[in-house]
């Protein structure tokens, strides 16, 4: 059932996502939208990447790349490159593409060259040679043809969250929704249904549907109705972050990738936008203190006078999203850590799901018992897959690295996955088996694996075909590489913008 009047409590990119979402889809059933976030509070942004999913965001609202990019200082991602995951024996580093269409003619060669390795061949299976995307990250190129095509090349952004939030509330404004600048007083409740909210400057405000977009706060889901936060931190060891922003060393260059490097006790993000760059340590309070990450933050990047911002999170989900009359988003529903940039994914996937269910099913409890359940499989197997990045590390310089792969306290899912792998049986029947667990799809944890050299030992030699369909593919994807423009050249004032 389409809820009549609803308030949205907090702004940010997950509050003027929601409400761009829920005005463009209801805006034929006269939907009243009330966002009331306070300024005093201010939100947080340090620049964000996403997955693919966000294309179909923009899409859904008919909002094109020329209108909303500019504006948001963004830039294409093609993917995440991984360096120094692994040890001495392993890969240096992997790029995790964004599967694409364009990729289907190679992509079986790169299953089967897997398959081969760990059978034992010599086989060549790193990603990066079987997908267009990983060409196009080498290149700082854009999934963009000079005719303006992308040929059937997937790919996410790069964005200031801040600037995106900025944006969204002037489109959601456009479209109705009413914003008001003001502080949450109270909050009136009977059992699990809002019945109020009281504002400083504005009063009390009455909705049928509440959304909690408050952030880590969990004003309403959590502060009100006493949802409680479960901790995953035995499964993800991260709880800390700090974030510096960098210029840009030569202008004429703007990266197609998210850089996630490995550092001594966690990892390093670079998130290349038009005006900076994003970076960032992620680490755990258990191996780090904040000093101490800051100081090696700033080594790496060789930046010692820029302001450093630094997060802690507890990494783990809120049970019940949708409760009573009240649906979490965003950081209320809680956090894992950065790495993938799925969280971002959540609050789209969390909005759509409650758009679908209200338009078809009553808001009962078994209604929001499915919904929840939904929505617990979508971050609980993202779980699994950030986990399975620390759980195959082959590192041995520090003990964050051994004591993360030594960690037992994985789902039966994950620990089925990484058996699988090293076993010889078909993968593909191992995934199969985990289908309805699974949110990440088969070339991501191919890619993965793989990536990450999770073989055993090989004890055969080489196969000719093998490396003939490799040396194809490098030859195909290249081929196809040169199609595509530099993004810089998106960016240049004197050519039009896709």
């Amino acid at each position: 059932m389409i809820p009549k009047k609803i308030i949205i409590v907090g702004g940010g990119t997950a509050g003027w996502m929601c409400a761009s979402m829920l005005a463009k889809k209801w805006h034929a059933h006269a939907v009243q939208i009330t966002l009331v976030e306070s300024k005093k509070i201010g939100t947080i942004g340090v620049g964000e990447g996403s997955t693919p999913f966000l294309r179909q965001f923009f899409q859904s609202l008919n909002i094109s790349e020329k209108e909303w990019m500019p504006a948001c200082d963004a830039t294409y991602k093609c993917g995440i490159a991984f360096p120094d995951w692994c040890g001495a024996n392993a890969p240096k580093s992997y790029f995790h593409p964004f599967y694409s269409e364009i990729d289907s003619p190679l992509v079986n060669d790169f299953f089967n060259s897997c398959q081969q390795r760990r059978e034992g061949y010599n086989s060549p299976c790193l990603p990066d040679d079987y997908f267009i995307t990983a060409y196009l990250a080498q290149q700082n190129k854009a999934p963009y043809t000079p005719k303006n095509e992308t040929l059937g090349v997937d790919y996410g952004y790069h964005f200031d969250a801040e600037k995106l939030g900025n944006f969204l509330s002037k489109y959601a404004q456009s479209l109705g929704v009413r914003h008001i600048n003001d502080k949450v007083s109270a909050v009136k409740h009977l059992d699990n249904n809002i019945e109020t909210i009281s504002t400083e400057y504005h009063g009390i405000l009455r909705g049928d549907l509440f959304i909690d977009c408050s952030g880590f706060n969990g004003l309403l889901i959590q502060k009100t109705l006493g949802e409680t936060l479960t901790s995953y931190e035995k499964y993800l060891p991260n709880n800390r972050a700090v974030a510096i922003a960098t210029q840009h060393d030569d202008t004429s260059q703007y990266g197609t990738y998210t850089l996630s490097k490995a550092l001594e006790s966690g990892w390093m993000w670079s998130i290349p936008l038009q005006s900076r760059i994003g970076n960032g340590y992620v680490y755990s309070s258990q191996y780090l203190s904040n000093e101490d990450a800051e100081q090696q933050l700033r080594k790496a990047l060789d930046e010692y006078t820029a302001p450093a911002l630094h997060l802690s999170w507890t990494p783990g989900r809120i049970n019940q999203h949708w409760k009573g009359n009240c649906l979490a988003v965003g950081l209320s529903q809680g956090f894992l850590e950065p790495l993938e940039a799925p969280m971002l994914n959540l609050v789209q996937q969390t909005c759509e799901a409650y758009i679908e269910y209200s338009e078809r099913f009553e808001n009962n409890a078994e209604t929001r018992s499915q919904f929840n359940h939904m929505i617990n499989r979508f971050i609980d197997g993202t779980r699994d897959y950030l986990q399975a990045h620390y759980a195959v590390n082959s590192r041995n310089d520090s003990q964050y690295w051994i004591d993360n792969r030594n960690n037992t306290h994985q789902s039966t899912t994950l620990k089925s996955l990484i058996n699988g792998w090293k076993s010889t049986e078909s993968f593909d029947a191992v995934l199969a088996r985990h289908c309805n667990e699974l949110v990440y799809a088969k070339t991501s944890w191919y890619c993965l694996f793989s990536g990450m050299g999770h073989y055993h030992p090989h004890q055969k030699g080489e196969l000719d075909l093998s490396n003939q369909k490799w040396q194809n593919a490098k030859n195909h994807c290249q081929n196809l590489a040169d199609k595509f423009v530099n993004q810089s050249a998106l960016f240049s004032p004197s050519l039009e913008y896709v």
